[in-house]
């Protein structure tokens, strides 16, 4: 990141702005998995049946459905993919898969909010054969969580090291919180998950699992648009004899906009974790920290950059940083809201010290946008952009990245969110780690005769 100049009395960072060109260029190629229900909102990723292809959890609002939709080849990715409805729940805001009870059958985790203001398991079946089958999932609300808040974000992770998969989930408006629900030795007794809360929220948008201090602890990184505590933040975790002792919390930046989803970086290549944030109707914010001899005793200091939207742009709702084109250079691809005759998707290229260049996706299709996934989905060696619109009622769709197999994808720090890890912080947990390509060969004769049959 570039240099900063500092107050010598407040010993604050100035922020750096930096400009965006208009966005320009040709659409990608939109290709539509599913766009029969109402209301897509978010897309998660997870190998839900173990075949080495990344498969989707989406929930529709408008709907009252959550899916999951299974990869189904190279050759059939860009029709539309074999679905199954999970469950069905009111206003679901985020879907998100893990093995809660530690079967081996993956099961999905759905945030309600509206009136329902619940948090439910799906539960999986246990053999692949019958993922396909809606009839083979069961649904239950999880009681320390049903009526009081308005839940839109939880990532599964653990958090006490004990038992199964905890999860730790945000709300938003009145009675909004931070905290975590802590597994029982039975995961299937839904009575003995206990509510631990962590910190008030506004609206709490993104939320990552990452180590932050070099102390083999998961610490909680999140993002709040809302309230006098709004901005991008992070929680120490305060090891596992102090786990519910308050979690010292570090502000990383944004405060002075509704920040909106962020996601983790590297756009400097020099190895140190940075966040990047969309605003709603602002810059994108870039935060990074600060080297040790800028910190403070007291305060964590933090680095920013303020990266213009682009003027025939949307306002920015969702961001995800990785190598569009294949250069050896991180870029940024940002999803919007409020696309009406402006573009919804677009991905930003380094130009030079002051400037970005801003290129096309989506082109003029589309108004709301949510969560932007990159992943090189149809196995051509470059990074497709997979994401859903609501309001146009696009569905969930991907965008084939058009530049083909060059340098090869950067790797990001660890962090994780929406229980989907990156290929270290999976080895680290696991001890194993497969080629996607290569996992799961035993299983794949029997996956693709079920979804031949589809």
């Amino acid at each position: 990141m570039r240099p900063y100049v500092f107050s010598a009395i407040l010993l604050m960072p100035a922020v750096w702005c930096t400009e965006t060109t208009p966005v320009s260029g040709e659409a990608w190629a939109r290709h539509v998995i599913d766009d029969t229900s109402r209301g897509a909102d978010g897309v998660r990723l997870c190998d839900v049946n173990a075949d080495g292809w990344k498969d989707i959890a989406t929930s529709w609002e408008e709907g009252g459905v959550v899916r999951l939709y299974l990869h189904p080849d190279e050759e059939h990715v860009r029709e539309p993919w074999p679905q199954v409805t999970a469950g069905n729940v009111s206003t679901p805001e985020d879907a998100v898969c893990a093995d809660i009870d530690e079967d081996g059958a993956i099961d999905v985790i759905t945030c309600t909010e509206g009136e329902d203001r619940s948090i439910y398991f799906h539960w999986g079946p246990l053999t692949p054969e019958a993922y396909l089958d809606a009839s083979a999932w069961r649904t239950e609300a999880l009681p320390a969580a049903a009526g009081y808040r308005q839940w839109m974000f939880a990532l599964p992770v653990q958090v006490d090291g004990k038992y199964g998969i905890d999860l730790v989930a945000g709300s938003k408006n009145e009675n909004a919180w931070l905290g975590w629900f802590e597994a029982p030795e039975d995961a299937r007794d839904l009575d003995q998950w206990k509510w631990r809360p962590l910190r008030r929220a506004g609206w709490v948008m993104s939320i990552f699992n990452t180590d932050m201090d070099g102390d083999d602890n998961w610490d909680i990184v999140f993002s709040d648009r809302r309230g006098q505590q709004r901005g991008c933040w992070w929680l120490r975790h305060p090891g596992p004899e102090h786990l519910y002792e308050t979690w010292k919390a570090f502000r990383m930046g944004g405060a002075q906009y509704e920040v909106m989803f962020m996601a983790p970086a590297d756009l400097d290549a020099d190895g140190n974790l940075e966040y990047v944030a969309t605003t709603k109707a602002g810059p994108l914010v870039r935060c990074e920290k600060a080297p040790p001899e800028q910190q403070r005793v007291l305060e964590e200091m933090w680095l920013h950059e303020e990266i213009a939207m682009p003027e025939n742009a949307g306002t920015g709702k969702a961001v995800a940083a990785g190598d569009i084109d294949n250069d050896g250079r991180q870029d940024l691809v940002v999803t919007c809201e409020h696309a009406e005759e402006k573009h919804g998707v677009f991905w930003l290229s380094y130009l030079s010290a002051q400037r970005w260049d801003t290129h096309a996706i989506s082109g003029l299709d589309g108004v709301k946008f949510d969560l932007a996934v990159l992943e090189d989905l149809d196995f051509d060696g470059d990074l497709d952009v997979l994401t859903c619109e609501e309001k146009d009622n696009l569905g969930v769709v991907w965008y084939e990245n058009p530049f083909g197999p060059g340098l090869g994808t950067l790797r990001l720090p660890p962090a994780t969110a929406g229980g989907a890890p990156n290929a270290e912080v999976h080895e680290e947990a696991e001890g194993n780690v497969v080629d996607g390509k290569e996992q799961g060969q035993k299983n794949k004769g029997v996956i693709r005769r079920l979804l031949r049959l589809q």
